[in-house]
């Protein structure tokens, strides 16, 4: 099982970015890699749509808005992986004046090596980061 994860801290409030980013049906407002998304079984599985029309299914797995963090899985996509579960949590610091936010994912590389699939990954929620980034204290941050 390979492993990918990303984590970036912003200068704003951890309620502020769970607003934003939160809802299962939410990364069309944040994430301009999934200009669509489409909720079916009672808000548990989205179906997305990436900018060169490919779907990608994924299931919400968990959700805690106590403490700020969904799970989720894939069961369709356009990836060299199996067995994708990932996690996206928001963490207040400085006394909730700042968020850490963390993207972090295992899943099973099918035709490619570990750490390819583990790149392809952390580039995913790294620049994914970087658009919520830029959603939330603009691109001059």
């Amino acid at each position: 099982m390979a492993q990918a994860s990303a984590t970036i801290t912003l200068p704003v409030a951890p309620d502020r970015v769970w607003q934003l980013i939160g809802g299962f049906d939410s990364l069309p407002d944040w994430l301009p890699y999934i200009p669509k998304s489409e909720l079916s079984e009672g808000g548990r599985v989205r179906s997305l749509v990436n900018p060169d029309g490919e779907a990608i299914v994924e299931r919400l797995e968990a959700f805690d808005n106590s403490s700020r963090s969904y799970t989720y899985s894939i069961l369709r996509a356009p990836f060299p992986v199996t067995h994708y579960r990932s996690t996206l949590r928001v963490t207040g610091a400085d006394g909730d004046e700042s968020s850490r936010v963390d993207w972090s994912g295992q899943f099973t590389p099918v035709g490619v090596s570990d750490d390819a699939a583990s790149r392809l990954f952390e580039g995913i929620y790294r620049d994914g980061l970087k658009a919520l980034e830029a959603s939330l204290i603009g691109s001059a941050a």
